[in-house]
């Protein structure tokens, strides 16, 4: 899928449905953290079958997820090995989207949010364990959490995500350009309206503060544990 201005909507429903499957989903995964992998590595890795992880490469490569890479090790010439695909891919707003595409957005979504959260509690046991053993973790001490809210209208929500997609694309850079001691920092932006809240009733006390920020909860927490 060429990249185009302000991301790539994907529309086909196949396309949809390869990124839903949850083992898709954990191959995907694993290429974006750690790099090319052949389709062995990835089935060791997250014990998978060797045979249906090249299977579910492939289809994630026909949807242009993934693609063929050169040989991490010289001496695997024979072995076929996969990188993840960069790029900005967004899907279809709620109003544009068939029954079918919402049973799969449902799906997706579903598997996404569940993995985002393992991940996140795996963070908070190995920082828990390595204060245990006495362990200092600077990385751990630089976690980022931020809980806000603010009041927008609905053109300045579209651009508050614009915004947000231009500060990730500002800090990218390819492999071959990242410095010594650079991890991967994983980064979730989950913005959405107040449920059954009337867009043009006052909200309270903070109605008329300059772009509705509300100051008592727009705030930054780091979390050290």
């Amino acid at each position: 899928m060429p990249e185009k201005p302000g991301g790539t909507e994907i529309t086909e429903p196949a396309a949809l449905k390869a990124l839903a499957q949850p083992r898709r989903q954990q191959l995907l995964q694993h290429l974006t953290l750690h790099g090319p992998a052949t389709s062995a590595i990835l089935a060791r890795a997250l014990g998978l079958n060797t045979g249906a992880t090249s299977y579910h490469l492939r289809e994630l490569a026909r949807y242009g997820f993934v693609a063929d890479t050169v040989p991490q090790d010289p001496g695997a010439h024979r072995a076929r090995w996969w990188r993840a695909v960069p790029g900005d891919r967004r899907f279809p707003p709620p109003s544009r989207r068939t029954p079918g595409m919402r049973i799969v957005m449902d799906e997706l979504n579903r598997h996404t949010y569940a993995a985002d959260l393992a991940l996140f509690e795996r963070l908070q046991r190995e920082s828990a364990a390595a204060a245990d053993a006495g362990g200092t973790d600077e990385w751990a001490d630089a976690h980022a959490y931020s809980r806000g809210s603010l009041r927008l209208t609905l053109p300045e929500l579209r651009q508050f995500f614009e915004e947000y997609i231009a500060l990730m694309n500002r800090y990218k850079r390819p492999e071959a350009e990242t410095p010594s001691g650079a991890r991967t920092v994983h980064t979730r932006l989950l913005a959405f309206p107040g449920p059954g809240e009337d867009a043009r009733a006052p909200h309270g006390e903070n109605a008329h503060a300059p772009h509705g920020v509300r100051t008592d909860d727009n705030r930054r927490e780091t979390d050290a544990s």
